[in-house]
């Protein structure tokens, strides 16, 4: 209750012009603690206005390449012929990265680049198909890759190619979002076990 109606509500029953000076102190000395009372429920103002401060939950920063995990498959190709390497993406659960091609030209599709290595050449990269979700980000829905993907990479072997093993470096570059937004992009380097025979 408003302090001053508190006091309105205890004056009410007396009557001042019956009252002696010392009766007036005495009434005053008892409404003092009804004021009192009345301005502690108060709420207090921020007189700076200044912003809250975001709880650490708002503040966390997500990597792309913290939610994305890849997994490669070695592969053996016989010298004059052609074999399929397969890399494994699982997805933090809460997390999705674009497909391959991205539903917008502005977002960043997941995408394999295998470097050069002497006597092998890449012939393709294939992208799973994606699934097609509804984000309230975005008006219609974007074709995305959630929990396990797969891509597979089609090397061909020169017939001339050392037999051996050997290591390809690539890089896997992809983009993570949750359902409210898109983190920066990243880069995921990865070694491919290749065994050329």
């Amino acid at each position: 209750m408003n302090p001053s109606v508190k006091l309105r509500s205890f004056l009410f029953f007396i009557d001042l012009s019956q009252m002696t000076q010392s009766k007036i102190v005495l009434a005053s000395i008892l409404c003092f603690p009804v004021l009192l009372a009345g301005c502690a429920n108060k709420p207090t103002a921020n007189p700076t206005s200044e912003p809250v401060a975001p709880s650490p939950a708002e503040t966390k920063r997500i990597a792309s390449g913290d939610v994305v995990k890849a997994e490669v498959q070695p592969t053996a190709i016989n010298a004059g012929s052609s074999g399929e390497v397969i890399v494994r993406l699982t997805i933090q659960r809460g997390y999705h990265i674009n497909a391959n091609p991205p539903s917008y030209r502005y977002l960043k599709p997941t995408e394999l680049e295998i470097g050069q290595s002497e006597g092998l050449s890449v012939r393709s990269v294939n992208y799973p198909p994606p699934l097609n979700k509804k984000f309230t980000f975005a008006e219609k829905p974007l074709a995305v890759y959630e929990g396990e993907a797969e891509l597979k990479a089609t090397l061909k072997a020169d017939q001339s190619a050392k037999q051996g093993d050997r290591s390809i470096s690539a890089k896997l570059r992809i983009q993570a979002c949750d359902d409210q937004v898109c983190y920066p992009p990243g880069v995921l380097d990865l070694a491919i076990p290749v065994n050329i025979r």
